[in-house]
């Protein structure tokens, strides 16, 4: 069984949002997002060596992700927003208890985690980003290379990517059980083969295209950068490298203090493919 010593809740945030959440343990507290399409159990062989080494540990399912909230997209896409996943975090935190906490985002999650710390500076004592750069540092640097590699993100933001997703959505996303372990695998498709699941995390990248980007250029603008101690971590076998050279080089210039560096010897999904090496490197940089 996995999360075995862990809480679960549900947790309500906003008028119309409730997060699933787990949680464990006392000490130093520290929130950990998950990318697309995954959910919170994505943390499963990660989160108790945090337990272990001291840490409060949180793992929830962002808003329209796994079994948390989807509420109704609006035309602007303010819902899904990352201010808005940013916000809810925020909530989450005060109501088990953790005024002032660190921020762990991969994928998807990352952009909620840097949005954390630019809008909660207060409150955000260490962020980790995962396998990303700032959405606004990823559009500006689109070529045919790009297009080629991440054309599902412009594929999410268009009006046929539902009717097409949920026509079969395991032939779409392809989960890897062996990989994933059963628990996991099963909590993925779960949400995957759920409509309005689907509905909302393309919401999420259609936000990316329109009012993440332009909050992301609003922040450069005024100066505002991420306070905090970071880290940037990123997979040996994935497309960062190649895309982007050193990705800690872009975000230095959205982070006042020099960022560390990891590389994880695994593919994308580096949670599931390469615990131990993730685990100990976040050990190390949170306590």
């Amino acid at each position: 069984m996995i999360f075995e010593g862990f809480a679960r809740a549900r947790v309500a945030v906003d008028d119309d949002v409730t997060l699933r959440v787990r949680y464990a343990g006392e000490g130093p507290a520290v929130v950990l997002l998950h990318g697309h399409p995954r959910t919170h159990t994505t943390w499963h062989a990660v989160a108790p060596v945090l337990v272990r080494a001291g840490l409060a540990v949180v793992c929830p399912d962002l808003r329209g992700y796994g079994q948390s909230s989807t509420p109704s997209p609006d035309p602007e896409h303010h819902a899904y927003c990352d201010r808005a996943m940013a916000d809810d975090i925020a909530r989450l935190m005060s109501q088990l208890g953790h005024e002032r906490f660190a921020v762990v985002g991969h994928d998807r999650g990352s952009y909620v985690a840097y949005r954390c710390a630019l809008d909660h500076p207060e409150r955000v004592a260490r962020l980790a980003v995962l396998d990303s750069v700032p959405i606004l540092e990823a559009l500006e640097r689109v070529d045919a290379r790009f297009a080629q590699e991440w054309w599902h993100w412009f594929f999410f933001a268009s009006d046929q990517a539902e009717r097409v997703i949920t026509a079969d959505p395991l032939a779409w996303y392809r989960p890897d059980r062996r990989q994933m372990g059963d628990e996991n695998y099963q909590d993925m498709v779960a949400a995957v083969t759920n409509p309005a699941t689907v509905r909302a995390m393309l919401e999420d990248y259609r936000a990316s295209l329109s009012i993440d980007r332009a909050n992301d250029a609003a922040d450069r603008a005024a100066g505002r950068v991420i306070e905090c101690p970071s880290l940037v971590g990123w997979s040996s076998r994935d497309d960062m490298e190649r895309l982007y050279g050193d990705p800690s080089d872009i975000w230095r210039a959205w982070c006042r203090q020099e960022p560390q560096r990891v590389v994880i010897n695994s593919g994308h999904h580096m949670a599931e493919e390469n615990p131990a090496q993730l685990g100990a490197a976040l050990r190390s940089f949170l306590l």
